[in-house]
């Protein structure tokens, strides 16, 4: 928490990319100084405050049968008004959509993210009780390595059409707009979660476009 009533108060929404997943099979994530979150929060300063909720297996708007409590639109719900006042929401959410058991177009998965995008205009309230300022990143692509445990079949192809349905949201939408995989890529171990090195060049990224 921090405490400076001035501070700018950003939530980052996301799922096991945000949450920090090490990609090596364990389901530890990485250390808080590591994670984008915090690299993101050491770099912008005391000045500025971040919200860390992020999920393994978090979707959009879908009900998991697998996995209990995954759906991003349930949780958004209160998170938004547990966390108002908010002045800016990062969202990143979509390759857990691309799962071979939810059957989602790209473009299915970019109206599911709208949906999201719709709620935060919604609910959140800035200090001065106007709605935040949103970025909404296009997640890394998926790399499809053998049998994955994740069920990703058929997701690599997919992942890589995302960016642009993602823009035309974000331009609907007034929100800035961010292509990660432009900058990241999975780790090779599992070709979906992000080596500590992309977590630092996700937080390098945001501060350049927060700042401006």
């Amino acid at each position: 928490m921090n405490t400076d009533r001035d501070a700018i108060r950003i939530l980052c929404y996301g799922d096991s990319n945000t949450w920090g997943g090490v990609p090596d099979g364990s389901y530890f994530r990485h250390p808080s100084d590591i994670r984008w979150t915090g690299r993101l929060q050491s770099r912008l300063g005391d000045s500025f405050e971040i919200m860390e909720e992020g999920l393994c297996g978090r979707t959009t708007v879908l009900d998991d049968p697998k996995e209990e409590g995954r759906n991003g639109k349930t949780y958004l719900i209160p998170c938004i008004k547990s966390h108002n006042p908010l002045d800016l929401v990062v969202l990143m959410l979509g390759t857990n959509d691309l799962k071979e058991r939810f059957n989602q177009s790209p473009e299915q998965v970019a109206k599911n993210v709208e949906e999201l995008v719709l709620i935060i205009k919604k609910l959140g309230l800035n200090k001065d009780k106007k709605e935040p300022k949103i970025i909404l990143i296009s997640p890394a692509h998926i790399t499809e390595i053998g049998e994955s445990e994740y069920g990703m079949k058929g997701a690599e192809r997919k992942s890589k059409e995302l960016a642009q349905f993602y823009k035309e949201v974000a331009g609907k939408h007034g929100c800035e707009f961010i292509d990660i995989a432009e900058y990241v890529q999975p780790s090779s171990i599992d070709g979906c979660h992000l080596e500590k090195e992309a977590h630092d060049k996700i937080a390098q990224v945001l501060e350049e476009k927060i700042r401006k």
